[in-house]
């Protein structure tokens, strides 16, 4: 039986670059997760027999929740939903279900990287037809009708049995269990040379992958260790679990120390991974070498050609703003465009369904490429892995040839975390009244060059995304990016972004701190960050 539930608005419903994210006990409160559900149906046309897909990382609440829009979806005209057995599918996962069922869209339960249990983070976040983010203006109109809504419809039922494969009925609605995996994994052996992967494993080369207790680790084991070779234990934390283990599922240098220590120390494995609490990050250490997002990205471009499912050549590369400039100089020697976009995967969308890009990547150790519309965790450890196999070189050595080649960009981002909003808001827009004063300012970091507030024009459909984060850059090629985060659930991150860049010719063995260094001086001295938040230092740097 459909049921119309009255309801009030909550004010706090806004989705900020991936969704809807909150504390745990936020959701808990009724009405709070329906209230958002429905209007997502409520923006969303084309309902009537239409599938949905439902899945999410295993966190906390995600299968509490699964069960109310899975009654939702039945009483909102849905005629089938595919859910992810035990609830579990990987935001990639999740996208390439979309778009091979032809869905209409689909419920990522997910906060990402951010961590799980009862006092931690919650979030939804709508996928479109295409299997990407739900761009700004379907978010704004969801946002919109969070602020008038005054009922929602759900359908009587009992919970649904989502842990066995099979099929459901709840009303008209058909629920399909899925194997979470399977489709994910047929569609990464169209694109990577298993076979040579295998071969690799079987010569004796070593591997670690942390799935930090998130929800990559059943994809991992399935891949990894069952289909290509590697032994047993090669895939550590691989049980997803609602708190994550107690782990902050987040792959940078500070909650993935564990494997930096591993791959730093006398008996590393040849090569290091790691991915993040919905499957859409990623990690990559060499032994005795940490890579950054921006080089990884530079250096999956610039020999994604070694992969079968690239061999034909990129159609052009796009990465976020804040990320270094390192993939630009691969794409100029490809002679492929380069697009930079706002941070925010949704950006990339329209280029790879436009067939203007092939492979896209943000500094949040974020990467992927037209398979889904989405990062991709997993993906960009298998086409290092399809790489390795080829060159059969180390990681150190296949970057090393990459600056010889194309120099280096020194580079790092500083976050400082749980900043009470107005604090935030009021550094970023003292920095924004200062941005006409400070071309020719002398700074710890030399003359500043220029200085604007970013703004992007969609090349595809014209829409404008302003006010995307103050770009200040040095008359010697240096930047700062400075932004506000939209991916925390309390107060307010401010992400600061340094980059150097030196030629092939150049000292490309400088450790990144002293590299960076009269930028982080210069930063200070332009923001006033210390003042402004009463953080001496960044919560973390990756």
């Amino acid at each position: 039986m459909i049921q119309d539930v009255s309801t009030k608005p909550f004010a706090d419903q806004k989705p900020g670059t991936s969704g809807l994210r909150k504390k745990v006990r936020v959701f808990q409160q009724p009405n709070y997760a329906e209230n958002f559900i429905q209007a997502v149906f409520d923006v969303v046309t084309g309902k009537e027999g239409a599938t949905l897909v439902i899945g999410g990382d295993g966190r906390f609440l995600n299968r509490e929740v699964i069960q109310v829009a899975i009654r939702m979806a039945a009483a909102n005209g849905f005629a089938r939903v595919l859910v992810g057995q035990g609830g579990i599918l990987s935001t990639p996962a999740a996208s390439h279900v979309i778009r091979r069922y032809g869905a209409l869209g689909g419920l990522v339960l997910s906060a990402s990287h951010n961590p799980g249990g009862p006092e931690e983070d919650f979030g939804i976040k709508y996928n479109i037809a295409n299997g990407g983010p739900a761009p700004e203006a379907v978010t704004e109109a969801i946002h919109a009708r969070t602020l008038s809504i005054e009922n929602y419809r759900t359908f009587a039922a009992p919970d649904v049995d989502i842990d066995s494969p099979g099929l459901r009925q709840v009303g008209p609605l058909t629920v399909e269990v899925i194997d979470p995996v399977a489709d994910y994994a047929a569609l990464m052996e169209t694109l990577f040379d298993f076979s040579a992967i295998r071969a690799l494993f079987a010569g004796g080369f070593r591997m670690r992958f942390d799935a930090m207790s998130a929800v990559t680790g059943p994809y991992a084991h399935e891949i990894l260790e069952r289909r290509l070779g590697a032994p047993a234990g090669t895939v550590v934390n691989g049980t997803p679990l609602p708190d994550f283990g107690h782990h902050h599922p987040d792959p940078n240098l500070v909650h993935a120390r564990d494997l930096y220590d591993l791959m730093m120390g006398p008996d590393a494995p040849d090569f290091g991974a790691a991915s993040d609490g919905d499957g859409d990050r990623n990690l990559i250490i060499g032994r005795n070498q940490y890579v950054t997002p921006s080089d990884s990205l530079a250096v999956l471009a610039a020999n994604a050609h070694l992969a079968p499912g690239y061999a034909r050549g990129l159609a052009g590369i796009a990465r976020s703003m804040p990320t270094s400039a390192a993939a630009d100089r691969v794409a100029a020697a490809l002679g492929v465009p380069l697009f930079e976009t706002p941070t925010g995967w949704k950006f990339f969308g329209n280029l790879l369904d436009a067939g203007m890009a092939t492979i896209c990547g943000e500094e949040s150790a974020g990467t992927g490429s037209d398979h889904v519309r989405e990062k991709d965790g997993l993906w960009a450890v298998l086409l290092w892995l399809n790489i390795l196999a080829v060159r059969r070189q180390p990681v150190a050595q296949i970057l090393a040839e990459h600056w010889a080649r194309f120099g280096r960009n020194y580079y790092a981002r500083h976050d400082y975390e749980a900043i009470p909003t107005d604090r935030a808001d009021a550094l970023m827009a003292a920095l924004r009244s200062s941005l006409p004063t400070l071309p020719g300012l002398d700074t710890p970091a030399g003359p500043v060059a220029s200085a604007d507030d970013f703004a992007y024009t969609d090349p595809t459909d014209a829409s404008v995304s302003a006010r995307q984060g103050v770009r200040i850059g040095f008359v010697d090629g240096s930047r700062i990016v400075f932004r506000l985060s939209g991916t925390g659930t309390e107060g307010a991150t401010l992400r600061v972004y340094l980059e150097r860049y030196v030629a092939a010719d150049g000292d490309l063995s400088l450790e990144t701190a002293v590299a960076l260094a009269p930028l982080v001086a210069a930063a200070e001295a332009l923001a006033g960050i210390a003042g402004h938040t009463g953080m001496d230092r960044p919560s973390v740097i990756t």
